[in-house]
């Protein structure tokens, strides 16, 4: 029975279904040899379904990873810039699989995160209608008084989008 060509790329480990809409749209994926552009496009599970010439197992192991990232790495596969990529801290096992982070920290900052070739998973995760919680620690300089912590939980405007209001509080200095 055919199956949308975002679902198999998703449920390979490949992308995200919105990450494998843009490998479709950007003529990166061929199914038994024709390289299929148009969204919504269907193909069956034991289809020869190829991204950039590396052939889809539908049947991938899932892996889940956790990783303490360190500051000084991106939460990317690669990087336009050159920069050190958390792939690079994964070595062997990177080069094997196509695994990716779910979610982001930023390039200064250090933390817990999930990297997975579980598309499905990684969706349901990071798009905001799951509602999944998030719980970032920062530690500042000075200690923000009661206006400025108001405004962040109201959300901050992030790449010109506010973010959804966030429960905000002080950690006890003890705590930190």
């Amino acid at each position: 029975m055919p199956i949308r060509l975002q679902k198999i790329l998703s449920a390979a480990g490949v992308a995200s279904r919105r990450a494998a809409e843009a490998l479709i749209t950007g003529g990166r994926v061929t199914v038994n040899g024709v390289t299929v552009t148009k969204l919504g496009s269907r193909a069956n599970p034991d289809d020869d379904v190829r991204v950039d010439g590396r052939r889809v197992k539908v049947t991938a192991t899932r892996r889940y990873l956790l990783l303490n990232k360190p500051r000084g790495y991106v939460c990317t596969r690669s990087d336009p810039e050159g920069r050190a990529t958390i792939m690079d801290l994964l070595g062997p096992i990177a080069a094997r699989e196509y695994l990716y982070p779910v979610g982001r920290l930023d390039y200064d900052s250090e933390g817990l995160l999930l990297v997975t070739n579980d598309g499905d998973l990684a969706a349901r995760l990071t798009h905001p209608r799951h509602g999944v919680e998030r719980e970032y620690e920062a530690r500042v300089r000075g200690v923000p008084d009661a206006a400025t912590l108001a405004r962040l939980s109201g959300g901050v405007v992030l790449d010109g989008r506010r973010t959804a209001p966030a429960d905000v509080s002080l950690a006890r200095e003890r705590d930190v």
